[in-house]
């Protein structure tokens, strides 16, 4: 985790040259932070040489090279605590000078830090000569015990049918199998998890009678991330010729690959074969072996398990699988049958069992290894219970420990860049389902993003990355991926790793607590039961951990106070809205390298806030409470709050942006949710030019004119940057005629890519001043934004429209003047539309899901017949 450690104090340094209150002086300071910098960019180019050798198959020694990681991780760390403690000092020295002045810059000198700087540049460099020796010199062969396993085995003894993922199986039999497709060499793709069946698809194919009668070559080989060309070859060679040519095998360098390449040829030009490359991992390697395979026109195939989106792509799209997770039924009919194979289950331990199959969430190695333990277990109630009420039980611990070696290499052969952003999803409890928003903002100020481009680029490249390599769950709501989270294996492994390099360390008990060794030189604390913070001796060890950077508390929310342990001096994020505070805790202002602060009371923030000169995110959530709707008792921030040039995310539910101040500016802030929209005036939002998205509610009593906070509205037009738009008025009162627009909606920017509108009650005619927007992708009307009987669209609206949910309205009849409407649309969910008796028939070509929940039967007749059962769902 070095590269994530170059990384991180990359960023800290590039914050401190870019920071707007920060001035370093004398010139041999600015020339100490540029050297640094050139070593900090050399060190990253050098980590990233592993990555070229693990994408190449080259096999390197990983001991030595993860004890050069583990030195050149301590090296970068304890420089970076250097550099912190030292401006932290500087800082506090000149504010104490002239308290008044919170705001005033300061000026930073660290001409003291240079025998610092050149004795890290000393240790680096001879660390860097031993990483790059080890890079260009790798082993000629790896050791026989680093075979990896790539799968497991879900048949029954007699391998007489599959248990699970039958039909995936029968599909991608009938594309192997059927005579009506293309004679050419085809390529067919399967990929998913690891341990999700992948391997056991592949052998059943194999071994299939009419597989084994339709081609006349077959092979099966397992290649793994460290296969190497000639020993696929061997292999292949070993299985469709019956042995290979002394005189080759006897031979070296290019001569013996010249030959087992010509003999491969040899034997498949003029056969159907049926070739499975099974485990694959480099691009190189799979391209080297397509290429050599011939094209005989006569219907060959290739099949390839990977757990890689970019391998499987080499297959034509119709022609990649994605494999899936089994059902809760076929979780428990595999747990059963490996656990009383063809005996039946007592009824007693049915319901047990069904629950511990269910624990597995649907990865067959999961469920046949947990079937190991109960196999060779009691076989009572009471122990089937213990294990059911448990994922943290021995049997699963076990089970996860004996699937390490097939999970590891998904997170030991990421790329660089990619481990630490893996690592910190495993910071969340077990089954929480992630905001990715919130993993964005996290990763972003860990500094683990490269700064090359925008930061929310590039944790959308990364995470993007994640899901290809089949690590990440990803959770759709309403066409968009809005939340993702790890499977329980991969919870467990990353929390091990974490531990091991000392990435983080998770404290959920009072032994966790305790264990100083482990906390020593942590740089994360994750807390998952908010009751330690209460226990004294836990509070105490705490505060030996003085170089802590992140407090994360991610526990059940606990809705008593706590005492938070905030002595650690230079922690940069804290993050404790699970954990309910009575008053706004004012130890939280000596910590001046936060950077993010996400906190849960009911109070006002203090002006004293500004002291957060490094602030860049500000979240309060507020714990159960009325709040009259009236303007007199609006909440609004303290007007220091313009001073914090930092902020780039403001959250503060409740409370709004005060008026502004001669020369008042927030240049960076991005994000604004959770505001009135009496504070959205044209005073403000001119403040805030870099805005891209604002989340606005207005609380309408029985007794107010809902017309009169929205007359603030059209001042949007001014933010050119927006692209999320989220406009909701609570509580609507609706008259009986559909009300007049109350503010013009073809004043948003043509940038915006996402609107959400509730409960304004407008006629759908509207919809056409915004239908145009060119960029605008996803929409989502709920709670009567739109009311009348009739809506009809154009076949040029909406021209790049992906997703719409309609929710809650009185609409009647749905037309279009076309064929299709919404062409590019791929996913749309209407849920009580009761009225709805009309819509169109024919929508785009792209359609992937159309959900019609508890609407109007006669709805379905419209479209019913014109899409697959699996893109049309009623419920």
């Amino acid at each position: 985790m070095a590269y994530a450690a170059v990384i991180s104090l990359t960023y800290t340094i590039e914050r401190l040259i870019k920071h707007s209150r920060v001035s370093i002086v004398p010139k041999p300071s600015t020339q100490l932070v540029l050297f640094l910098h050139d070593q900090l960019r050399a060190l990253k180019a050098v980590l990233r040489k592993l990555d070229y050798s693990s994408s190449g198959g080259s096999i390197i020694d990983t001991k030595t090279v993860d004890a050069l990681d583990v030195e050149i991780r301590e090296a970068v760390r304890e420089l970076e605590d250097v550099i912190e403690s030292h401006v932290l000092n500087q800082y506090l020295s000149q504010s104490h000078e002239n308290d008044e002045n919170e705001t005033r810059s300061f000026i930073v000198d660290l001409q003291e830090l240079k025998q610092d700087v050149d004795s890290f540049a000393q240790t680096v460099n001879k660390l860097k000569k031993a990483y790059i020796q080890e890079m260009i010199n790798p082993l000629l062969k790896e050791k026989d015990d680093s075979l990896i396993p790539s799968g497991i085995d879900c048949f029954g003894e007699d391998e007489s049918g599959m248990v699970g993922l039958s039909d995936q199986y029968m599909t991608i039999k009938d594309r192997i199998t059927n005579k009506l497709s293309p004679s050419v060499r085809m390529a067919v793709s399967l990929r998913g998890m690891a341990g999700i069946g992948k391997t056991t698809i592949a052998k059943k194919l194999f071994l299939d009678p009419l597989i084994s009668t339709l081609f006349d070559r077959r092979a099966f080989v397992t290649i793994g991330p460290k296969g190497q060309f000639e020993d696929v070859l061997l292999d292949i060679l070993n299985q469709v010729n019956r042995g290979v040519d002394e005189k080759i095998v006897l031979m070296e360098g290019e001569g013996k690959l010249s030959g087992l390449k010509r003999m491969v040829q040899g034997r498949l030009t003029e056969s159907r074969y049926f070739i499975v490359l099974d485990d694959v991992w480099v691009m190189e390697l799979l391209y080297q072996l397509v290429d050599l395979f011939p094209d005989n026109n006569n219907g060959s195939k290739i099949l390839l398990t990977t757990r890689l989106e970019q391998v499987a792509e080499i297959a034509d799209e119709h022609c990649r699988y994605d494999i899936r997770f089994l059902d809760k039924r076929e979780s428990w009919d595999l747990l059963r049958h490996k656990v009383f194979d063809e005996m039946p289950c007592p009824i007693e331990l049915e319901r047990a069992g069904k629950k511990i199959a269910e624990n597995c969430e649907g990865l067959p190695l999961l469920i046949v290894t947990v079937a190991k333990f109960l196999s060779k277990a009691e076989k009572t109630r009471e122990y089937w219970n213990m294990v059911a009420n448990d994922k943290q039980n021995s049997v699963f611990v076990g089970a996860y420990d004996q699937m390490s070696k097939v999970l590891y290499p998904s997170y030991n052969y990421l790329p660089q860049h990619l481990k630490p952003c893996f690592l910190y999803m495993a910071v969340f409890p077990q089954n929480y389902k992630i905001p990715r928003s919130k993993l964005f903002n996290f990763w972003i100020v860990e500094g683990f993003l490269e700064l090359a481009c925008s930061p929310d680029y590039s944790a959308n490249q990364f995470f993007e990355s994640l899901v290809s390599c089949s690590l990440v769950l990803v959770h759709k709501w309403s066409g968009v991926m809005k939340t993702c989270s790890l499977h329980s294996s991969f919870l467990y492994l990353c929390n091990q790793e974490a531990r091991k390099i000392k990435f983080f360390h998770g404290l959920k008990n009072l032994d966790d607590g305790l264990a100083k060794e482990s906390l020593e030189s942590q740089r994360r604390l994750c807390i998952r039961n908010n009751v330690l913070f209460g226990i004294k001796d836990v509070f105490d060890a705490m505060a030996s951990v003085s170089m802590v950077l992140s407090l994360l508390c991610t526990g059940p929310y606990h809705k008593y106070p706590v005492p938070i342990y905030l002595g650690l001096k230079l922690l940069k994020i804290l993050d404790a809205l699970t954990i309910r505070l009575y008053e706004f805790p004012i130890e939280v202002l000596n910590l001046v390298q936060l950077t993010y602060l996400a906190i849960t009371f009911n109070g006002k923030i203090p002006s004293s806030i500004s002291k957060l000169w490094n602030l860049e995110y500000l979240i309060v959530n507020r714990h159960l409470s009325i709040v009259k709707s009236d303007d007199e008792n609006s909440s609004y921030l303290p007007t220091k709050i313009w001073d914090m040039k930092e902020l780039k995310h403001l959250q503060v539910m409740g409370s709004n942006l005060p008026k502004p101040r001669e020369g008042s500016f927030l240049p960076n802030l991005s994000t604004l949710l959770n505001v009135s929209a009496r504070s959205c005036t044209k005073d403000v939002l001119e403040r805030i030019p870099n805005l891209q998205k604002l989340e606005f509610r207005n609380e309408v009593a029985p007794d107010n004119n809902a017309d009169q906070p929205l007359r603030f509205f059209d001042c949007v037009s001014d933010l050119r940057e927006l692209k999320i738009l989220k406009c909701v008025i609570v509580n609507p009162i609706f008259k009986n005629e559909v009300a007049s627009p109350l503010f013009p909606l073809s004043i948003f920017s043509s940038n915006l890519y996402q609107l959400n509108l509730s409960g304004f009650g407008y006629p759908w005619e509207e919809m056409k001043k915004i239908s145009s927007l060119p960029k605008l992708e996803v929409l989502n009307l709920r709670c009567y934004a739109f009311r009348g009987p009739k809506w009809e669209v154009d076949r040029r609206e909406f021209p790049n429209l992906r997703f719409l949910l309609i929710e809650d309205t009185d609409l009647v009849h749905w037309t279009t003047d076309d064929d299709y409407c919404l062409k590019e649309l791929m996913y749309m969910k209407m849920k009580h539309c009761y009225k709805l008796k009309e819509i169109p028939r024919k929508f785009g070509l792209s359609v992937q899901k159309i959900e019609l929940i508890e609407c109007n039967p006669l709805a379905e007749v419209f479209i019913d017949g014109g899409y697959s059962e699996s893109s049309f769902i009623r419920e």
